[in-house]
């Protein structure tokens, strides 16, 4: 009677299992659902950047092969005032306010405003450099993009944990950026403008990296899928900083 009460006891009770099933179940249920979420997010965040992209690729073509339209910026500075203008608040505005780039349709229009603005900036200063070099740094500016975002789908190192030397690198911009202040009313040094240009592609090609493994979600830091304005503008950001260092080291002025 002994053993047959001690074998009905190691017997898991029916409901036990039955409840056991459910939580595994409900459990594989939400991990499908996480995974549809961000696979939806990141859809979502590339289309936008796209469009994004297309409209600075437009305007900077524009204005880099269009001689009547080139000559009119060159000649009317102010309009790269008022971009830059448009462009310190929109970013502030995204930035800062988490309500307000959540909240639709508030978030696309400041998002559109902040796309013309940075477009308009960046093809008044590619009106300066001859059209070789722009094509040029666009086209490495593509590939960069493109190896950065393969790398950050496949390979296994987790570039959201090397915020030290993200860090670093800002500091070394900082420092050439104060020094190159100092040093320009008495001469323009050409092996210090290169430096600050290498340093600043490195660290936004490292930047592109940072945020696409944030958006991805499978390292140790992830952006929530509501932030996808954000994400947009992170990634944004990265591939204009690193066209712009590459347009200073590689690109030529106009004869």
């Amino acid at each position: 009677m002994k053993k047959g009460k001690q074998v009905n006891d190691d017997i898991e009770p029916p409901s036990y299992q039955v409840a056991t099933a459910d939580y595994e179940e409900m459990q594989a249920q939400f991990s499908w659902d996480d995974k549809t979420i961000r696979r939806t997010f990141i859809r979502k965040v590339y289309a936008i950047l796209m469009v994004q992209l297309l409209v600075t690729v437009a305007i900077v073509g524009l204005f880099t092969f269009c001689a009547p339209v080139r000559f009119f910026i060159q000649t009317h500075p102010g309009l790269y005032m008022a971009s830059y203008i448009m462009f310190f608040f929109t970013y502030i505005a995204l930035s800062c306010c988490g309500d307000l780039r959540r909240q639709f349709p508030w978030n696309i229009i400041l998002l559109v405003l902040f796309t013309l603005s940075i477009s308009f900036m960046m093809g008044f200063v590619s009106s300066f450099y001859n059209t070789k070099s722009v094509l040029l740094c666009l086209g490495i500016t593509a590939l960069v993009c493109l190896s950065v975002t393969i790398f950050s789908f496949q390979s296994k190192i987790d570039v959201t944990s090397y915020q030290g030397v993200l860090f670093s690198l800002c500091m070394v911009m900082l420092l050439c950026a104060i020094t190159i202040s100092i040093v320009v009313p008495f001469g323009y040094v050409p092996w210090l403008h290169a430096l600050y240009a290498v340093t600043g592609a490195v660290l936004f090609t490292l930047f592109l990296a940072f945020d696409t493994q944030m958006l991805l979600g499978n390292k140790r830091y992830s952006i929530s899928p509501e932030e996808y304005i954000f994400a947009t503008l992170s990634l944004y950001l990265d591939v204009i900083y690193l066209f712009s260092f590459l347009l200073q080291l590689l690109g030529g002025g106009r004869s």
